[in-house]
């Protein structure tokens, strides 16, 4: 019997390879070339029969306007055909129903779902439910990996390359999804990444954690760039030599940081104000006057829209301006996704793991008592779906002898432990060492909380010191 092909799932961007993402960027050039507008070069024009039979389900729970619409049209471009729910007040969510069942229900309707929602971590929990592929459409503020696949796509067929861009970032980088995802994207693939964003609106600490530890970047001292720079509040770099051909880059105190070549993209994100429970009374915006300095003079603007008045409308004659550009590749970049999955090339399906799984040790949390996701639009905290999800960390290595650092494995927020439990004794005690030394599955009977007083409340009694002290042993 011929071996079944591995379910791929597109939940964060760091769900495929560098190889993968090459891989969709050549067909998305090759469907450019041979359905291509003639008059207009980055618009599909014509279509192939390459996922003829096939169906994908667009299932939406917020508003989406290039999104669902490039899918669609990347489907019907192919052949395909589209069924949606773009409006959850007239679809059964409306009734109560759980994402985990409405996501095992549309499974047997379609090859393929295109997923939005509004809580972050929506899309690896309808992936552990689905019998076809997700698709992250976007999940609350935790990634948009389709936007930057767009993204990459444009930055590579607008510079002809990827690695040492100057990359700028402006705007809201702390509820943008978008941001989430191309910021790992572009320290993955060798961009200098130059973040100015709004003030409060920086990007959460977890990615910048992950910026540092999993994808090599160096952050420079502030001093070493700002005479120069001013808005740029961080700067991050890859510590390897082609890398700093385009950065004099000073780690050491005594180098000073320049940007010799000028910045070549800047890339601008509107207030989420959905996100936000205050307006923004203070946002950067960006428009002929502030791009009139030499280092943007051959630089791109790039937006993944809508604009909100952070962008100019009157940049939109300016040669720089690339964002509706960036609009039309989502529908090549999306078509050759979608072959890929569950079209003729089905390429994906030979790469079973994708970006390689993190290897620390999971903490699966099988009760009720314990330590809960800090972010309180995890999907771990949606009451609706309480019955199919539970609080799952990766135990990372924390900074300091006495903590445990766990990040949640749905939003990827992280929290801290600083009492471990015994759920079989109800004692617990201050965490002494780094359960992320451990191999595999921690200890099932293992709780972790956030600190004594939860650990108390949650019916748990600090352990006798002579208990202790033989359980060292």
């Amino acid at each position: 019997m011929a071996e079944m092909p591995a379910l791929r799932h597109i939940t964060s961007i760091n769900d495929l390879t560098n190889d993968e993402i090459e891989r969709v960027f050549a067909l998305s050039e090759t469907y450019l070339s041979e359905l291509g507008d003639p008059v207009i070069p980055y618009r599909i024009a014509r279509g192939t029969t390459t996922a003829t039979g096939r169906i994908l389900a667009s299932l939406f729970y917020e508003p989406s306007t290039r999104t669902r619409l490039s899918f669609e049209s990347a489907m019907s471009r192919l052949g395909g055909q589209i069924i949606t729910s773009a409006d959850p007040a007239t679809s059964s969510v409306a009734k109560g129903e759980t994402l985990a069942d409405t996501v095992r229900v549309v499974s047997n309707y379609a090859d393929a779902i295109v997923l939005r929602h509004p809580r972050d971590g929506a899309a690896r929990l309808a992936a552990e439910y689905a019998s076809v592929p997700i698709i992250n459409g976007g999940d609350g503020a935790h990634e948009h990996p389709t936007q930057t696949l767009c993204d990459l796509f444009t930055l590579q067929h607008e510079n002809k390359q990827l690695r040492d861009l100057n990359v700028a970032i402006s705007g809201d980088l702390r509820g943008s999804r978008t941001i989430h995802s191309f910021v790992y994207a572009l320290a993955r693939f060798g961009a200098n990444i130059m973040l100015m964003p709004a003030k409060g609106m920086e990007l959460p600490a977890h990615v910048d954690q992950r910026l540092r530890e999993e994808f090599g970047c160096r952050p420079v001292p502030k001093s070493k760039y700002r005479k120069e720079n001013s808005a740029v509040d961080a700067l991050y770099v890859t510590p390897d030599k082609p890398h700093q051909l385009s950065l004099n880059v000073g780690i050491e105190p005594a180098v000073d940081v320049q940007i010799r070549k000028g910045i070549d993209v800047v890339y601008v994100t509107r207030f989420q104000k959905e996100r936000w429970a205050e307006a923004s009374t203070d946002y950067p915006k960006i428009d002929a006057k502030f791009l009139k300095q030499s280092k943007y003079a051959s630089t791109s603007v790039l937006h993944p829209l809508p604009r909100v008045g952070e962008l100019d409308v009157a940049l939109d004659s300016d040669s720089r301006a690339v964002y509706f550009r960036q609009a039309a590749y989502g529908v090549p970049v999306r078509m050759a996704l979608i072959d890929l999955l569950i079209g003729r090339e089905a390429g994906l399906t030979r790469y079973a793991a994708g970006f390689a799984p993190p290897s620390y040790p999971l903490y699966d949390q099988r009760r009720d008592a314990g330590i809960r996701c800090p972010n309180p639009n995890c999907i771990t905290n949606e009451p609706l779906e309480q019955a199919y999800v539970r609080n799952r960390f990766w135990a990372l290595p924390s900074p300091t002898p006495h903590g445990q650092r766990l990040r949640c494995i749905y939003c990827e927020a992280d929290a801290e432990a600083a009492v471990a439990g015994h759920a079989r004794r109800l004692d617990f005690e201050p965490v002494a060492q780094d359960h992320a030394a451990a191999r595999g599955p921690l200890p099932q009977h293992l709780v972790f909380f956030h600190s004594e007083a939860d650990a108390l409340a949650a019916g748990y009694h600090p352990r006798a010191p002579r208990r202790r002290a033989a359980a060292a042993r």
